[in-house]
């Protein structure tokens, strides 16, 4: 990224405030012996994963960003598995969130790659 740029004008971190918003909304719905089980790390997880996006593009190598997009990539692991824990649960019913997740998953991995090739100077 270029110094007139920062995270924030990133798609990915875009898009994944947007998913943390979405998840927010989702777990408002879970019953209230979730509020400190299930619903707080899908919450946190969530969190992590534009965090941790942040986090690596204000690194100052691309070795230490490209560590934190992984970071990234395991919250949004993490938030994958608790939808499906949720479903099978029974406090949501299939959503598209997690084919949001497929495609933060692949938007992440594409930045990964470009990272990389620059990184070796390919």
């Amino acid at each position: 990224m270029s110094d007139s740029k920062t995270h924030k004008d990133l798609e990915i971190w875009q898009r994944g405030i947007d998913f943390v918003s979405r998840v927010y909304e989702m777990t408002k719905r879970y019953p209230r012996d979730e509020e400190y089980g299930l619903k707080a790390q899908m919450r946190r997880a969530a969190v992590s994963y534009p965090s941790n996006i942040a986090e690596g593009a204000a690194r100052s190598s691309k070795r230490e960003y490209i560590q934190f997009l992984y970071i990234a990539l395991g919250s949004l692991s993490e938030v994958e598995t608790q939808l499906l824990i949720a479903e099978k649960l029974g406090y949501v019913k299939p959503t598209d969130l997690l084919s949001e997740a497929t495609a933060l998953r692949r938007m992440t991995l594409n930045l990964i790659r470009y990272m990389k090739q620059e990184e070796s100077g390919a």
